[in-house]
């Protein structure tokens, strides 16, 4: 094929699996803020090249576009002979940039005339961005939710995540969005996720379940940590059916600990975030937490944390957020340990279905 092929967004998501590699041809922040499942970063211009060739098209139109020809030339020779330089002549790209212009055609036109069958996403990444979010606003409505409802370290999360491994649909917005939900939810070296990626993850997720059998989920608010839940999926997670998980408080108090083990290594980290809670709870209250995580006492801490903090805010906004929590039937975690964590998500398999 001597020529790129143009290909609409809607032909290209229903079959992103005969490419053999998706080419984002944007900048790597660009890629970085969001892209295609599975793309790789292709860039013709990095980001400064990419700010210094904006500025100068401000002034002139003419050489920027020569400037631009030049740098783009060199760094895609730079992609063929590195990151492009073991592909087969069989090798079938799908390349894409901004809106499927300038870029996207400089890289594809090159790789057109290696030999290789090369496609280019029409409108490129912004088009994409019009599909997740039109998909979004429909696609959550498709499916019948189970939602696990419990008291914060009922251990809600290890059962999703077993829930997944025995072959159960789960979609897990705190592993999606790096973040445990509450003021205690950052992840240490785990930055959260774009607004746009988060709904590229979770748009990626729905894209691969089907509608004929649960998916399970848990009773998240609006927000997971920054990002904001799609409108269409926390309304369908709100009308559907729930699970009520339970667990004894010696039970609870191993799970966070266990959970939360990085605040436990690192006291500090964790005055930070309690710092936040100031406004809610006072200057006293927060001094009296922050002695007993500092003296070591966490079982204390976390049974004090539970008692006057999270059980408190969790039955005030359940019934609110979740009204059929009222006649949910009760799921009870006995144990912490992966077998029983096990039995129960088997419990809930043989209740719910897979």
């Amino acid at each position: 094929m001597k020529e790129p092929l143009n290909v609409p967004i809607t032909e290209a998501l229903a079959g992103l699996e005969r490419y053999d590699a998706i080419l984002d041809a944007r900048s790597p922040a660009e890629h970085a803020e969001d892209r295609l499942p599975g793309a790789l970063s292709t860039p013709v211009l990095d980001d400064e090249e990419r700010a210094r060739i904006g500025t100068l098209h401000k002034q002139s139109p003419f050489e920027a576009r020569r400037l631009g020809a030049a740098l783009v030339a060199r760094n895609i020779a730079g992609l063929l002979e590195t990151v492009l330089a073991e592909r087969p002549p069989s090798f079938r790209p799908l390349v894409y940039c901004w809106r499927g212009g300038n870029r996207s055609g400089a890289l594809a036109t090159v790789l057109a005339r290696v030999g290789w069958r090369t496609s280019v996403l029409e409108g490129g990444y912004r088009e994409y961005r019009r599909q997740v979010l039109a998909e979004l606003a429909e696609r959550p409505r498709r499916f019948r939710f189970v939602v696990l409802a419990g008291r914060t370290g009922s251990g809600k999360s290890a059962i999703l995540q077993r829930l997944a491994a025995l072959g159960a649909q789960v979609l897990d917005l705190e592993a999606i969005a790096h973040h445990r939900g509450s003021v205690l939810g950052p992840l240490p070296q785990s930055p959260q996720p774009s607004q746009r990626q988060f709904d590229s993850r979770i748009w990626s997720a729905l894209r691969g379940f089907d509608a004929e059998r649960p998916v399970y989920v848990e009773s998240e608010s609006k927000k997971v940590g920054e990002r904001h839940v799609p409108d269409a999926l926390i309304e369908t997670m709100r009308a559907s059916g729930c699970l009520r998980i339970e667990a004894p408080a010696d039970v609870r108090c191993r799970l966070l600990l266990d959970e939360y083990r990085h605040f436990v290594d690192d006291p500090a980290l964790l005055l930070r975030q309690l710092d936040l809670l100031r406004p809610l709870h006072g200057h006293a209250k927060i001094v009296a937490w922050s002695q007993l995580a500092t003296t070591g006492r966490w079982e204390e801490f976390v049974t004090a944390m539970l008692d006057e903090h999270y059980d408190p805010a969790y039955d005030r906004s359940i019934v609110r957020n979740f009204g059929r929590i009222t006649q949910a039937p009760t799921v009870v975690l006995e144990g912490a340990d992966d077998p029983t964590i096990e039995r129960t998500a088997r419990e809930i398999i043989e209740r719910v279905g897979l």
